[in-house]
């Protein structure tokens, strides 16, 4: 058999595709987004905490961070779902009975924790130190000041680097298969390896992989797009015709000098 032709079916079956196809998008992607999404944002709740304790003046909140923000970001993504989920599997039964699911949601959050701890403590950190004098300078406490001005601007600065962890998210909750999904719970990447495996045919897999790229490609231009008018700032409005001026200049009584000063 031609070697090219073989590479074909092997990879671009289109009927193993088609089959495969409607469980990926009614099962495989519903469940890659609730365990990105979930992660994400209780990854931001955690990693907001770890980021102020990690700034904090009392270094019995610092050391904790620091150390929880080392280890998580050090242990591989497998490691620590197999950790969380098998260590607390017996808990889990008790709580939530057999389903490894919220297991999986949580050991993601942990990951991500430690490393949006880090992209939200970098931005409090960039925010200029006369934001926080000129708060305290009006009265704010220094909780205040963090909570409703320094922490806020900080924030916007990161928000490509936050979109980015969540495309990492994406990617990473195809490691969840490790606890032993449900069918009704797989995600895109075990839908794509079960369909590999029963058939011999790599082309569910790689249909898999495709949807991974749909979901992560947008957001890669989206955290562009997210950078460009941080960095660049609103686009100017544009100015009124000179002809209008001059019209309004002949009709309209000149203002007082303290007016036209406001104006300016």
């Amino acid at each position: 058999m031609d070697p090219l032709s073989t590479l074909w079916e092997t990879f671009f079956d289109i009927d193993a595709m088609r089959e495969a196809l409607p469980e990926m998008l009614t099962v495989g992607l519903p469940n890659t987004l609730i365990l990105a999404v979930s992660a994400a944002l209780l990854g931001s709740v955690l990693g907001l905490l770890l980021a102020v304790a990690g700034i904090s003046r009392s270094r019995w909140l610092r050391w904790p961070a620091r150390v929880y923000t080392d280890v998580f970001r050090g242990l591989p993504a497998a490691a620590t779902i197999l950790l969380i989920g098998v260590g607390l599997a017996p808990l889990g039964m008790q709580v939530w009975g057999p389903d490894p699911y919220p297991l999986g949601i949580l050991a993601l959050s942990l990951i991500a924790a430690a490393y949006i701890g880090e992209i939200f403590r970098s931005g409090i950190q960039s925010v200029e130190a006369a934001q926080l004098e000129g708060a305290r300078a009006l009265g704010f406490s220094w909780a205040d000041a963090m909570r409703l001005v320094i922490i806020p601007q900080g924030i916007r600065r990161v928000l490509p680097a936050w979109v980015n962890q969540l495309i990492a998210l994406i990617k990473d909750s195809s490691l969840v298969y490790f606890l032993g999904l449900v069918a009704s719970q797989r995600e895109l990447f075990r839908i794509g390896q079960d369909y590999a495996a029963t058939t011999g045919n790599e082309s569910a897999l790689l249909l898999a992989g495709l949807c991974y790229l749909v979901l992560t490609v947008p957001l890669t231009h989206v955290v562009n797009w997210i950078d460009r008018r941080l960095r660049n700032g609103r686009p100017a409005t544009t100015a009124p015709d000179e002809d209008e001026d001059e019209d309004q200049d002949e009709t309209a009584p000149a203002l007082p000098a303290a007016t036209e000063g406001d104006r300016r």
